[in-house]
């Protein structure tokens, strides 16, 4: 699981739903945002003040939590 900078804000979020509480707590409110399905990671970071690789870190973080779950 690698989370690109260049995938869309939207695409991250329909594949991993467990990044949507880490746009939210970066205060990011690109959920249900109309231009989600057009705004890479890189643009949403670079638009809300956002260091991109801690951004993207704390994403992947949260996708390895949850598959780190007990099913």
């Amino acid at each position: 699981m690698s989370i690109e900078p260049d995938q869309t804000v939207d695409e991250v979020m329909r594949r991993w739903p467990e990044t949507i509480r880490v746009f939210l707590d970066w205060r990011m409110h690109c959920v249900g945002c109309p231009i989600a399905s057009f705004h890479s990671v890189t643009t949403a970071c670079l638009e809300h003040g956002a260091n991109q690789a801690e951004f993207v870190s704390a994403l992947e973080a949260a996708v390895i939590r949850k598959a780190s779950q007990p099913a």
